[in-house]
């Protein structure tokens, strides 16, 4: 016979109610957690995200900075921040106005300043600059060469750090004033004289190249002819105008009269650093005033002048001392960014000895840290940086003063008015005088 099971019956509504709360409670659970989870991840993944800050940045100084590994280096150390170099025009002027007009539209899109020394006092005095000065102390400043402190300071705050120094100089063939039996000049007088004599005695047909363009390298090269006279432009704490003074007067009866002797070519009103630099390079001068980047293309493989020049500081007037004009760039912090504290882990790095020594070793650069110019892999590599240090310490400044354009532009406009035989070097400095002090009146 069969047997026959009967089934289980179906669970209950009251038990199919219970069954169908606990798996309500474990799905729900579930939700929560993964929610959970997905937030964490979401909040982690934010947290990770990077801060940018940006800089405009000349081009060629973006691939600089990029190709000595210093960028890359900074990243790294800092994996919480992007930095995000902006290209620029290679003309410094054009960099400057493209930071102005940031600011004067009210939110610059830039966190970082990268300047010249010379805007310095417009941006501070503008309040488009933060003060740096509660973010570094006098012992790390010490470090820095004093110009480039003092240029970097508005008012007695600092509003700019360092980076890369910069300074005119004398550079003379060396061979020649061997093979003539001079030593290297100090005065005005002697390098005139030194010219003439070898001009006269050898193929070399131009005695003394400098920059002599309307631009703002004509005032940077005046300055330094200034300071060897005993004069000066501006005083900044007391607004004073010397440029009408006898010594002025004589810095540019000097400058005009290297032409007027042919010991400058007369095209040298149109010369800037490059037209400078090519023709000493090729051999055709047997003194240059330049900064230091002419250095090492003076001494490249193909150069004619290889291993036949040095420097000095610049000649000046009897019982005055050589001036060198300061220059250099170095990064501010924008008053409207939004990240100031990663700003300034930026300009920590590449203020660092760490990062200017790999940006010098690349490209040759002057340094803005004293100690780097003994430092045994530059000079290995570069065996004129202990006495270019000696050049760069006796720097000054182009006048620390809010209208610092302007009174720029005046001074360009009446050099080249006497350098081209327009005006002679009195009227043009009475006149360059007079303007800039009503400049600074109003």
């Amino acid at each position: 016979m069969f047997s026959l099971k009967v089934a289980k019956p179906f669970l209950s509504l009251k038990s199919w109610g219970q069954w169908l709360v606990r798996k309500r409670s474990r799905i729900f659970s579930v939700f929560i957690g993964t929610t959970i989870v997905m937030l964490a991840i979401a909040i982690a993944v934010f947290s990770q995200q990077k801060v940018e800050i940006s800089v405009l940045i000349q081009a060629i100084e973006v691939q600089q900075m990029i190709e000595s590994g210093i960028v890359a280096d900074f990243e790294a150390q800092n994996p919480d921040i992007h930095l995000n170099l902006i290209e620029s025009p290679n003309a410094s002027n054009y960099v400057e106005d493209l930071y102005t007009s940031s600011f004067l539209l009210g939110d610059s899109p830039y966190d970082l300043v990268f300047m010249d020394i010379v805007w310095t006092p417009k941006f501070a005095a503008a309040g488009w600059l933060e003060d740096l000065s509660p973010r570094v102390s006098e012992a790390e400043l010490a470090n820095f060469l004093t110009g480039d402190v003092n240029g970097g300071s508005y008012q007695g705050k600092l509003y700019r750090m360092p980076f890369r120094s910069d300074a005119g100089m004398l550079y003379y063939r060396q061979d020649l004033l061997e093979q003539a039996g001079f030593e290297p000049p100090e005065t005005y007088a002697e390098l005139i004289k030194i010219s003439k004599q070898i001009q006269a005695t050898t193929d070399v047909p131009w005695g003394y190249l400098w920059q002599g363009k309307q631009y703002e390298g004509l005032p940077a090269m005046f300055v330094e002819v200034l300071e060897g006279s005993g004069g000066f432009w501006v005083d900044p704490a007391t607004k004073e105008v010397g440029l009408d003074s006898p010594e002025a007067i004589a810095a540019l009866e000097f400058l005009t009269s290297t032409i007027n002797e042919e010991v400058s070519p007369p095209g040298v009103t149109t010369y800037q650093e490059e037209e400078v630099r090519r023709p000493f390079q090729a051999g055709e001068a047997v003194f240059m005033r330049n900064w230091p980047y002419a250095w090492s293309l003076a001494n490249g493989d193909d150069s004619p002048v290889q291993g036949k020049i040095a420097i000095k500081p610049m000649v000046h007037a009897p019982g005055q001392n050589s001036g060198a004009c300061q220059g250099g760039w170095g990064f501010g912090i924008a008053k409207t960014t939004k990240h100031p504290e990663e700003a300034w882990r930026v300009i920590e790095y590449f203020a660092s000895a760490e990062a200017q020594k790999k940006f010098v070793l690349k490209w040759g650069y002057v340094p803005s840290r004293a100690a780097l110019f003994n430092d045994p892999d530059i000079v290995s590599k570069y065996s004129h940086y202990p006495e270019l240090l000696g050049i760069v310490q006796k720097a000054v400044l182009r006048p620390p003063i809010a209208q610092y354009a302007q009174a720029s532009d005046i001074l360009q406009r009446y050099l080249s008015s006497a350098i081209t035989g327009r005006l002679s070097p009195e009227q043009a400095l009475q006149t360059a005088a007079r303007e800039t002090r009503s400049l600074l009146e109003t």
